[in-house]
């Protein structure tokens, strides 16, 4: 008899410390265990919570917002890397799941940062990098495109668990994808978007996005929004006055854990700071999809057929015969750790 699993999961709506990222660092670590000593099996983190979000592409021009831009990329993240370890420790000891949006700069290059899911399972293993596939509409001033490599759904304790960032969940392909990988827990991560325009209710978005997934695919969604801390529209209007109002507009953020009814489970949060806790039976998932599988029975592929390249996208691939220069420099005869590329430490990049 198949047993699925049925736990308690976790979803932190809360501010990043702004830019700082060790101590960003340090405030997911101590959420991580709050949420294990919870009881939780999981816990989902915001869109890039590691170490902020580039409000400033909203409410500034490109090049006043320029400096910003270098500011964010200091603070990004080595993927794997150092914070990325302590992550890691930290969801081992816990011995829980962890998914959290993280600013990641690429190896190769000084001006290239993407908006990246990490997936932490209990074990403390990174087993799942997901960038962004479009950054939307603002967002494209500070992050680079990912690719298809991330679009993976993970065998975990708690069952298969998949992810996407924030305007994502609307691509329909994209989530198509990970349902038709089996996916039965999705972490759909956010940022509070209080300047998004005067007739968009962005609380109300990130739910009617999360309730489709699930109706559509039968599974849950853990959803994890950041807040706007009084740091961050300091910050803010200290660099453009004036935008005090914007960034505090209300109705911006929403967690929650929805069921494969597409209903929420247990109480959502709007706006406040705090940790949403719902308790997730993956075996609730079987009875609709009886009516709906719509990467099974329910669906037509003989008509519709969905290719995906999910071949990691890189900046250079070297081949040939290379100058003899290692044979005189030893130091030079070594692998290449930089992220995209195939060639030794002493080839140019």
């Amino acid at each position: 008899m198949i047993e699925l699993p049925k736990f308690i999961a976790a979803a932190v709506q809360t501010s990043p410390v702004f830019l700082n990222t060790a101590a960003t660092v340090d405030k997911a670590i101590g959420l991580i265990h709050e949420a294990a000593r919870a009881g939780a099996r999981l816990v989902a983190f915001p869109e890039v919570f590691v170490a902020g979000y580039p409000y400033w592409n909203w409410i500034m021009t490109p090049l006043e917002g320029s400096a910003w831009f270098e500011r964010l990329y200091r603070s990004a993240i080595l993927v794997p890397g150092p914070e990325v370890e302590a992550l890691c420790n930290a969801a081992r000891q816990a011995h829980i799941n962890v998914v959290i949006g993280v600013n990641e700069r690429a190896a190769h290059s000084l001006g290239s940062i993407y908006n990246t899911v990490l997936t932490i399972n209990s074990d403390g293993r990174l087993i799942g990098r997901h960038r962004k596939l479009v950054p939307t509409w603002a967002e494209k001033l500070s992050w680079a495109p990912g690719d298809g490599s991330g679009l993976q759904v993970h065998q975990t304790d708690i069952g298969p668990l998949g992810a996407l960032a924030c305007g994502e969940n609307t691509n329909t392909l994209a989530r198509y994808t990970l349902l038709a990988q089996g996916e039965l827990v999705h972490v759909a991560n956010y940022i509070s978007l209080p300047v998004a325009p005067p007739d968009y209710d962005m609380a109300e978005a990130i739910k009617v996005r999360a309730m489709a997934h699930c109706f559509e695919g039968k599974v849950f969604t853990v959803v994890s929004c950041s807040t706007v801390s009084e740091e961050i529209i300091r910050a803010m209007e200290e660099a453009k006055p004036g935008s005090r109002p914007l960034l505090e507009r209300k109705n911006s953020a929403f967690s929650a854990i929805i069921g494969p009814d597409g209903r929420v489970v247990g109480k959502p949060l709007i706006d406040e700071e705090g940790i949403v806790y719902a308790e997730i039976d993956l075996a609730r998932c079987i009875q609709p999809k009886q009516m709906h599988d719509i990467v099974g029975h329910y669906n037509r592929f003989d008509i519709f057929e969905l290719k995906v390249n999910t071949a990691p996208q890189r900046p250079v691939t070297l081949y040939g015969a290379a100058p003899d220069v290692a044979a005189d420099n030893p130091e030079l005869n070594q692998t290449c750790e930089h992220d995209g590329c195939t060639a030794n430490a002493g080839a140019a990049h």
